[in-house]
């Protein structure tokens, strides 16, 4: 977008002209002359990832009731610092629309790009697949419209595929590594022969990368890597030659359906019942999730991996949540409902705080911004990557279980130190503010 002539009457009047006032107006869809703005909410309504996508639009309906005032204001209540003051942004309501991204890049784009031309939104957020947010953020970047991403993993999205106009809240594959390597070397040792089977897309392929790298610096030998189509649902084919490759782990670089389906033929197939190599057969699931655990039953009780947070941590933040949802929707959310709540919030505060919708100025306010109380400890939006670093769980499969959503056991808190990283390892340049 062109920059206005607005711009020069900061240098002449600085004291006498406020953020808001000189921000440049030329920018797509902007509400200044309207008395609400309006958000898209763009997840997987069918697909494998389908049952994420369903909490993620529970989570952005409760994140806009707290935004307008309504209900008990949720982490409003706890999240440090706040502009925001529950009359919507900068006194205009927030209404949104939604869209199916399908767990489909083309499909996702084309719904996200529906929502900006003909819906007027000013930000979208959502998806849980990070081929899909990737797709997403180079659109944002073309339009000049912000995006929060959703539930997205892969290295690559806020790596080499970072762009000025995505921001990611969730954590990566790096950060699942760098969290299971020490408690993976506690618990199995150093003497291991791992199998992986991968989703076949980029989040698939960053997240097989980085376990490996951790394991085989503890020592590991890998004895295969098998790439599985997203969506397989018949996982027998992929899972049988696990039986005589000599391999005593099984790593699942699986997510939603993909990992409930595969976890549970590999058990099926007696893998958790055998001694290969005179040690246990185990099996890894590196990016966990309570709805997936849910799903997996049984199955997936005292299996490793890593969630960016869980409905039991008793922070102040994570209490607030969990109880506006639990009152809600009558259960606790998800990691995907949680990262897509703090998403909306994020992006309004930062609007708040800038005084304007503009996206450069909005994206500037949110570049480096240090913040406290939404769930994952102190937490910092890194300018230079537009990723966030905040402690890092690994949990395994609750193997004593209190209720049907007591599934995920905390076993370490990997603090955000251990898991931060230079953000020139995975190249990748954001671009320009505008565009």
């Amino acid at each position: 977008m062109k920059a206005g002539a607005a711009s020069g009457l900061v240098l002449a009047t600085p004291t006498i002209i406020s953020r808001s006032a000189w921000a440049e107006t030329n920018f797509r869809n902007d509400p200044t002359n309207s008395k609400s703005v309006t958000f898209g909410f763009n997840v997987p309504q069918t697909g494998a990832y389908a049952d994420e996508g369903a909490d993620e639009l529970r989570a952005y309906q409760l994140a806009v009731k707290h935004l307008n005032g309504d209900g008990d204001g949720g982490m409003l209540n706890t999240m440090k610092p706040l502009s925001l003051n529950g009359n919507g942004v900068l006194g205009k309501k927030v209404e949104y629309v939604t869209g199916d991204t399908q767990t489909k890049s083309d499909a996702a784009r084309a719904s996200a790009k529906r929502m900006i031309e003909k819906d007027g939104v000013i930000m979208w957020s959502g998806g849980s697949s990070s081929g899909v947010a990737i797709a997403q953020q180079s659109l944002a970047q073309e339009m000049g419209v912000v995006y929060m991403c959703g539930l997205t993993h892969s290295n690559d999205t806020t790596g080499k595929d970072r762009r000025r106009y995505g921001f990611r809240h969730f954590f990566n594959a790096y950060m699942s590594g760098a969290a299971l390597g020490p408690v993976l070397k506690k618990e199995m040792g150093t003497d291991r022969r791992a199998y992986h089977l991968t989703a076949d897309y980029t989040w698939g392929w960053t997240q097989e990368e980085s376990i490996a790298n951790t394991t085989e610096g503890l020592g590991w030998e890998t004895v295969n890597k098998v790439r599985t189509p997203l969506g397989a649902g018949d996982f027998s084919q992929y899972i049988a030659p696990v039986l005589n490759s000599g391999a005593d782990v099984l790593i699942l670089n699986h997510y939603g359906k993909d990992m409930i389906n595969s976890l549970t033929q590999a058990v099926q197939f007696g893998l958790r019942d055998k001694v290969v190599n005179g040690k246990n057969f185990e099996i890894i699931v590196p990016l966990y999730s309570r709805l997936m655990a849910q799903g997996a039953g049984e199955n997936i009780k005292g299996i490793y991996g890593t969630t960016n947070w869980n409905w039991s941590l008793q922070d102040e933040g994570s209490k607030a949540f969990v109880k506006s949802f639990g009152q809600e929707y009558g259960f606790p959310p998800s990691q995907a409902a949680h990262t897509c709540y703090v998403q909306t919030l994020l992006y309004a505060d930062a609007c708040e705080r800038a005084g304007t919708f503009n996206p450069a100025e909005v994206i500037k306010t949110l570049e480096d911004h240090q913040f406290d109380g939404m769930g994952n400890g102190p937490t910092l939006y890194r300018g230079a990557d537009h990723q966030c670093f905040k402690d890092v769980l690994v949990v395994k499969g609750n193997e004593n279980a209190t209720s049907q959503f007591d599934l995920l056991e905390v076993v370490e808190v990997t603090p955000a130190s251990q898991v931060t990283y230079d953000p020139e390892i995975f190249g990748g340049e954001l671009g320009p503010y505008k565009v």
